[in-house]
């Protein structure tokens, strides 16, 4: 009678503790949440320079320049450089790629100028209904190196 006794109360378990590995989680949970900040904390960007193929297009396209002080200028087709505010500019340019939809629009930031200045431009010209937008640059010189310092 003993024996059976003792073989009830022994009788194995078919259950996995999950207790061990709920703490694991947690504390990898926890050192992940602390060190995610700081990955991105002081990373240096070094943009790389490319020589891209000049666009070949059939119309002279719209160009947004930015000056390093902010301010905005507009050159539609083969008009002069008009000096321009943020409004005058989406009003201007979301009727010009209205009219002409297969006309390239671009942005002219000045290098020494703030990189808000021309996020600025490209959110204007997305509200003015621009699809597609090319930013300008002009190719590095003979003889200059492409370091940066």
């Amino acid at each position: 009678m003993r024996s059976a006794a003792r073989h009830k109360r022994m009788k194995l378990k078919s259950e996995i503790n999950v207790v061990p590995y709920i703490d694991v989680m947690l504390v990898l949970l926890i050192i992940f949440m602390v060190t995610a900040p700081m990955l991105n904390a002081n990373v240096d960007v070094n943009l790389p320079q490319a020589n891209a193929k000049s666009m070949q297009d059939k119309k002279n396209p719209v160009i947004v320049s930015v000056d390093a002080d902010g301010h905005l200028y507009l050159t539609l087709e083969n008009a002069k450089k008009e000096p321009v505010d943020a409004e005058t500019m989406k009003a201007k340019v979301g009727a010009f790629v209205k009219a002409n939809p297969d006309i390239s629009v671009l942005v002219a930031g000045d290098r020494e100028g703030k990189y808000d200045g021309v996020y600025q431009v490209l959110a204007e010209l997305q509200q003015a209904g621009v699809a597609k937008v090319g930013l300008m640059s002009q190719p590095p010189q003979a003889g200059t190196g492409n370091a940066r310092q």
